[in-house]
């Protein structure tokens, strides 16, 4: 296993922040990176990221720097955490100023489109660095204020796994592990379009009832989905399917859901996602999943229902209309 020199976290978001001190609060020094020079000093300054989290008062271990070649330099494992669409941009920069020793771990739950692509495979296809993905019902708020907490590494490197835990683990934020990477990976970023669907549901008052029926619905989508790309379907029985489903689906800390909410209630898209006011991964993963589906020809009605609202200018109560009109009456679908 590498010996710990450094953590670095790229992305000063709501996650980014609270992986950060984690890290810190575990005695590692830690170099994150932001966007600009300006956050970079009101955090360093300051002792918290404001924009996200006022109330955290952050570990004096974390030094904030928007130069990314210095944030990376001499560390033994990068966590990224940046929003999808620049996810991309930043691993190209970081392939060119990183040791190929370096774990590198992807913390976004994000999918990008023209072609189809998890985030794990844009590291890889860019670098030769051991990878891992973390994903899990990890509502950054929560973690923020010290509640309990899980999550899952995946790697099929063991020492990515144990070097994962030996940083983040905590008394309230606990580590699981798995192999299946790309599984967990597309648990945590699908789950994404059903807390939408989900925020609208409610919007709707739809009642409890009808809820249970969409989460279910999803997790028959989210799996057959899955597993037409390679995951293991038992994958979505454990934390980062299941747990982080119905943590993101039913919480109105979940920006996504924040965000069906909005929509339900006959916001425009723009002033939707201005009232939520953080990135919410969840529309440009339903763009990509919805089209990616039809070219398998793998059926998702919750999927293509929402795309028909988004995109189509549907009502948002043919959601609904769509879920009970829909002519499949299979329940349990959950087949490798």
């Amino acid at each position: 296993m590498n010996s710990i020199n450094k953590v670095a976290v790229l992305g000063g978001g709501s996650f980014g922040t609270v992986l950060a001190n984690l890290a810190a609060s575990n005695g590692y020094k830690v170099s994150l990176w932001v966007r600009d020079s300006e956050q970079a000093l009101r955090i360093n300054s300051e002792g918290a990221n404001t924009s996200y989290h006022p109330e955290l008062k952050l570990s004096e271990n974390i030094l904030a720097s928007e130069d990314l070649s210095e944030v990376v330099k001499n560390v033994s494992i990068v966590f990224i955490a940046t929003p999808s669409i620049i996810f991309e941009q930043i691993v190209n920069r970081l392939s060119n100023c990183i040791d190929e020793n370096t774990f590198l771990i992807s913390c976004t739950k994000g999918i990008l489109e023209n072609p189809f692509r998890l985030l794990s495979e844009v590291i890889s296809n860019d670098c030769k660095n051991p990878i891992g993905v973390l994903s899990g019902p990890n509502l950054a708020k929560e973690i923020a204020d010290n509640k309990i907490a899980g999550t899952v590494i995946a790697s099929p490197n063991e020492d990515v796994i144990s070097l994962v835990k030996f940083v983040l683990s905590s008394k309230t934020f606990k580590i699981y592990s798995s192999n299946d990477m790309h599984g967990v990976e597309l648990a945590g970023a699908l789950k994404n379009i059903y807390a939408l669907i989900c925020g609208m549901a409610e919007s709707l008052n739809v009642g409890e009832n009808a809820i249970g029926l969409i989460l279910t619905r999803s997790m028959a989508e989210m799996s057959r989905f899955a597993v037409a790309k390679g995951a293991d379907p038992i994958t979505f029985l454990g934390l980062s399917g299941m747990g982080d489903l119905v943590a993101t689906c039913m919480s109105n800390l979940s920006r996504n859901y924040q965000l069906g909410f909005n929509l339900g209630k006959g916001m425009s898209l723009i002033d939707a996602k201005n009232k939520v006011g953080q990135v919410a991964e969840g529309i440009r993963t339903l763009k990509a999943t919805r089209n990616e589906s039809k070219k398998l020809n793998i059926k998702m009605p919750l999927v293509e229902s929402m795309y028909n609202i988004l995109i189509d200018k549907a009502l948002p109560e043919s959601l609904i209309e769509d879920l009970v009109n829909n002519p499949n009456e299979v329940d349990v679908e959950f087949e490798s």
